[in-house]
């Protein structure tokens, strides 16, 4: 407990110390958009407080909370769709997913947990909308809310499959993941705000290039470095290596995230601004660090 605590009380002053950083710089720098750190820097103290109460108090609290942000991300992710009425059912089953996708993490059964998305929704889920539906944009429908599914559901559950499958390092592996790739993040933007030149994909996301992502790994790698021996149970070349995982993994996240969503609102740019700082543009690296880096450590770790 004095180990967390003393943890928890680290990550509080220095959130507090970035939090009064940042609003002097947006204070000095009135010519720069700092709307996606502001963004970030309320999402890190939401998931302080979500953290203080899922290690001081009960994990079940974390499990709810990741469940209810995957349910608003679902939701969210939906509306960008232009839905006919022939999917309304079908949106509805998914949602019914999500409870049923955080009970096999409840009860830790983990075969169950690993491809019920993937493999039995996928293959039920298009019944609601063949019965009765007709054929005309069944494809496009089912497609795109499978991949809703995916990343959404299945790969932001996997946060709360750390403290079941270990609940020893669980929390502490939850936060060290969480921390990089917000890091990651920021670094990413940050430098491709003020030095980024080539930009990776102007048309969807003109604050992601290449020089951002580049020196975004390395000061990942940094951070990593700094932060596994408190954090994991990991040795210093898988310490280092965390960095480069979770920062390529929230990079393609991003990106993905980012093409999707322009995709989906090209001619919608009122919604487009509209959904600007919504959950997705919080969460979006996420939905791929965090399977990616939970599979990694399960395959090389007897731990998990």
């Amino acid at each position: 407990m004095v180990q967390t605590l003393s943890t928890l009380a680290i990550i509080f002053f220095a959130l507090l110390g970035a939090t009064v950083v940042f609003y002097l710089t947006q204070k000095n720098q009135t010519n720069k958009d700092f709307s996606t750190i502001q963004m970030r820097v309320k999402t890190w103290w939401g998931m302080f407080v979500v953290f203080c109460f899922a290690t001081l108090f009960n994990p079940m609290i974390s499990l709810l909370s990741i469940m209810v942000l995957s349910f608003f991300a679902l939701r969210e992710y939906f509306s960008m769709m232009k839905t006919r009425k022939s999917d309304r059912r079908l949106f509805l089953w998914s949602y019914l997913m999500i409870p049923l996708q955080f009970y096999w993490i409840l009860i830790g059964w983990y075969g169950m947990f690993i491809v019920f998305i993937p493999i039995y929704v996928f293959l039920f889920l298009p019944l609601p909308r063949i019965i009765g539906k007709g054929t005309i944009g069944f494809l496009r429908s089912v497609s795109f809310t499978q991949w809703g599914l995916m990343l959404m559901v299945f790969g932001l559950s996997h946060l709360a499959y750390y403290q079941i499958a270990t609940p020893t390092y669980g929390p502490n592996l939850v936060l060290f993941l969480i921390v990089l790739t917000q890091l990651n993040d920021v670094y990413h933007y940050l430098i491709s705000l003020y030095i980024g030149k080539r930009k990776i994909i102007p048309s969807a996301n003109p604050y992601m290039t290449w020089e951002g992502f580049v020196i975004a790994l390395l000061l990942t790698m940094v951070s990593s470095f700094l932060l596994y021996p408190f954090l994991t149970p990991f040795d210093l070349i898988f310490g280092i290596l965390s960095g480069v995982i979770i920062s390529v993994a929230g990079f393609v996240g991003g990106l993905t995230i980012s093409v999707l969503k322009r995709d989906l609102l090209i001619a919608d740019v009122e919604k487009r601004e509209l959904l600007k700082g919504r959950y997705l543009s919080r969460i979006d690296s996420l939905t791929y660090t965090s399977p990616i880096f939970f599979h990694i450590i399960r395959y090389f770790f007897d731990f998990m």
